[in-house]
């Protein structure tokens, strides 16, 4: 088990496509262990592999209800929408906001190499259409509305008048 290094925007294996998992090897289940490791200590609340420098079709995903992990995960239905703030590990420092689905059901293999279905709502939605972009190398930042921001900045709120 290890913290790995998470690659940064501006990392051309942020931009590769990822290769899909045929089998569940030791590697394999370690480099699971360490993602998730690596996106408790980032704070993250979802890592796809090629963050951390590896281009396979694996997600975890924690929006604080325990550990999600998809191999080969693939979006079969969305509804609705919702737009709100998008951040990421790999572009520390910044955040956007995006329009994504309000409800997405996914399909994945488990670890055990089983499919499976998982659906979700809001920041489970988001972090699922989040993470398996990544595994099509696409950034959230090119699907922000407004641009980048420092986390520091605060939208002046409106008033009326």
């Amino acid at each position: 088990m290890a913290i790995r290094e998470v690659r940064e925007i501006g990392d051309d294996i942020l931009t590769k496509q990822c290769k899909k998992v045929t089998k569940m090897t030791f590697r394999t289940k370690m480099l699971i262990t360490d993602m998730l490791e690596t996106m408790y200590e980032k704070n993250g609340v979802g890592l796809a592999a090629p963050q951390v420098g590896v281009l396979k079709q694996i997600v975890v995903i924690d929006v604080g209800e325990g550990p999600i992990i998809l191999i080969n995960p693939e979006i079969t239905e969305t509804s609705g929408e919702q737009t709100g703030e998008e951040g990421c590990l790999s572009v520390p420092g910044k955040w956007g906001i995006v329009t994504r689905p309000d409800h997405v059901k996914v399909r994945a293999l488990n670890q055990d190499m089983v499919p499976f279905e998982v659906e979700g709502e809001g920041l489970l939605a988001r972090a699922f259409c989040h993470e398996i972009d990544h595994l099509h190398g696409e950034l959230y930042v090119n699907k922000t509305q407004d641009g980048l921001h420092d986390v520091s900045y605060e939208p002046e709120e409106e008033t009326e008048e």
